[in-house]
């Protein structure tokens, strides 16, 4: 499994190896790359690198959808026996903590509460995160405050199972010392990557990102308009701001979750780093001479 945060070049380094490999298959655990037509600003692999290579767990939403990580633990399960049944060999790469526990952990999914979702989804965002201070630190230090959805979710769980969300499966602060992958990350010094996560949008916006929000807004999901530099454009789109206000809200967004991720991943002491000072495609010989993928 290769992790790391956002704009990390996990990916990049991921395809190398599996081209180098030959009997490897990729396997995305990216919460936003599983929806159809969110291509650009999700750095989806190009159709040229999924022919070359393949690739699961993409494209396998509609944006409709408010797929979650259930849904994820289930499919990512059928998706590494089917390689294995075929003789090959998966690499799980992502930057979705969650998604990384629930495959490397088997975290247990808690239930559904339909009527105390609704009733939190009424209640103002900064109300959410208190209570979920009082009720779960450890959940609420580890969801953005603004994000609605994750919140709601959270208290939902918490309210419903009367048990912390934090403490589902081992418990998110817990790190069972067997499991049945090689945990590889990704590290970039701090400048290299608020530099990269900025070059990320000038060239996506240059690809044609703000088309494909434009194409894409009357439909998407409150999952889906979470999504790093969705949420700006939609916003700039309904006329809240400049397009380099919004920019530049997305870069800052995209930071500070970069920053979550690595203390997300810092804290899992099972995972061996190998760092850049640039790029991460020079960290290939060391991948492939330091994790065996047997």
């Amino acid at each position: 499994m290769l992790i790391g945060s956002t704009a990390s070049g996990k990916s990049a380094l991921a395809l190398q190896a599996a081209r180098r490999l030959g009997d490897v298959e990729l396997v995305s655990a990216d919460s936003m790359q599983v929806y159809r037509g969110m291509d650009i600003g999700t750095a989806k692999p190009t159709p040229a690198e999924q022919a070359g290579v393949p690739h699961h767990l993409i494209d396998v939403a509609e944006p409709s959808d408010d797929f979650n990580v259930a849904r994820f633990q289930v499919e990512a399960a059928e998706v590494i026996a089917g390689i294995e049944a075929r003789g090959h060999r998966a690499l799980v790469v992502g930057g979705t903590g969650l998604y990384v526990r629930a495959v490397v952990d088997g975290l247990t999914m808690p239930g559904e509460w339909p009527g105390l979702k609704a009733d939190l989804e009424r209640q103002p965002v900064e109300e959410l995160h208190r209570r979920l201070a009082e009720l779960d630190p450890l959940a609420a230090s580890r969801i953005e405050p603004g994000n609605v959805r994750r919140l709601v979710r959270a208290l939902e769980v918490t309210l419903g199972s009367g048990r912390p969300f934090s403490s589902f499966g081992p418990g998110l602060g817990a790190y069972p010392p067997t499991t049945r992958f090689r945990l590889v990350g990704v590290w970039l010094p701090r400048t290299v990557l608020a530099e990269r996560i900025a070059a990320r949008y000038r060239a996506q916006l240059a690809d044609g990102f703000l088309d494909e929000v434009r194409r894409l807004g009357d439909v998407m999901s409150r999952t889906a308009r979470q999504a790093l530099g969705y949420r700006e454009l939609l916003d700039h789109l309904a006329g809240a701001g400049t397009l380099d206000e919004a920019v530049e809200a997305a870069v800052r967004r995209t930071r500070e979750f970069a920053r979550r991720q690595q203390a997300w991943f810092r804290r899992d002491p099972r995972i061996t780093w190998l760092g850049s000072a640039e790029n991460p495609v020079d960290l290939l010989p060391a991948l492939l001479g330091d994790w065996s993928l047997e």
